[in-house]
């Protein structure tokens, strides 16, 4: 079969031949529809992610809409390395079908970027039976873009969208949430998380923008903090490390955690991924792409900008 083929770490894949994928018992192959160009993507294929194998030659790719021999269009992942989902054939374990209304390529762009954030936020409203004020920090990429969607979507009483690019915090508020721009000063963000803290963070970034919301997120004095503040670290786009003031570990009702590929069993996300495709399907979510064929992979792999790089067979 033809498929994009990454032979080492250091070079862009290249259209070519590759054995076709084993099946799993009793599933037959699935043709390729599209396949997203997730950060994730290059990470695990490049050897800088947790699950990369560091085996060459691979085929790049998490996850795809696929199409059975009867037609039917699926969302799936989960391959078997050193098979990835950006080749004509992709063989998995499972799969979903696309709701009638959707726009494959759209959910192919859509859906890895919007797990985190759907799955952070559906299961702080199963714990606290309402989402009230949720804070997204990194909302300008396209996971905390789509991350602000869907907690607009599910109904957050309040939705701060923090990020660097002018025209997306611009869009988000025309969708309803409050930007704050972290490239200006910081006592915007200090004034807003002082007003009201937030009970849910979503961080897609760390580093020293994690630092700038630690410091605006102090206190002081030693009345009772009424806030009980859930931080979610799902990305680290502005650095793998932070400084983490203990006094705000000890001076606030704050809970540190993380979520990331393997922290959600694939029960969960078999349960609550179709409800994600809805969302996107009926235009609750956005999510803006730009398609390649398979044969320019190396230009899908270049691809940079507000879209998300899909690769079409």
């Amino acid at each position: 079969m033809h498929a994009a083929v990454l032979t080492s770490p250091d070079t862009d894949p290249i259209y070519t031949d590759f054995p076709d994928p084993e099946p799993f018992p009793g599933r037959e192959p699935l043709t390729l529809v599209a396949a997203g160009m997730h950060q994730v993507v290059r990470s695990i294929a490049t050897g800088r992610h947790y699950g990369s194998t560091g085996n060459y030659p691979l085929v790049p790719g998490v996850d795809a809409v696929a199409r059975h021999d009867d037609g039917t269009l699926v969302y799936t992942g989960f391959t078997t390395p050193p098979w990835g989902t950006m080749a004509e054939k992709i063989a998995t374990s499972f799969d979903l079908a696309l709701p009638a209304s959707a726009d494959p390529l759209a959910v192919a762009a859509g859906m890895n970027p919007g797990m985190p954030g759907y799955m952070t936020l559906t299961q702080h409203m199963e714990q606290r039976g309402q989402l009230g004020t949720v804070l997204v920090l990194g909302a300008t990429g396209m996971a905390g873009r789509i991350a602000t969607q869907i907690a607009l979507g599910l109904g957050a009483s309040r939705v701060i969208a923090v990020g660097r690019d002018v025209h997306e915090l611009e869009a988000l508020q025309v969708m309803g949430a409050e930007p704050i721009s972290i490239a200006t000063s910081s006592r915007a963000l200090e004034s807003c998380v002082q007003e009201e803290a937030p009970s849910l963070i979503l961080d897609f970034l760390w580093g020293s923008a994690a630092e700038s919301l630690f410091a605006a997120l102090g206190r002081s004095g030693l009345d009772d903090d009424t806030a009980d503040i859930s931080w979610v670290q799902i990305g680290s786009l502005a650095g793998t490390n932070a400084a983490l003031p203990a006094s705000l570990l000890r001076s606030r009702r704050i809970t540190i955690s993380g979520h990331g590929a393997g922290s959600a069993s694939m029960e969960e996300l078999l349960a609550k991924l179709p409800r994600l495709m809805a969302m996107i399907a009926d235009g609750t979510i956005t999510v803006p792409y730009t398609a390649y064929p398979l044969e320019r992979i190396a230009d899908a792999w270049n691809h940079t900008g507000r879209t998300r790089a899909v690769v079409t067979l």
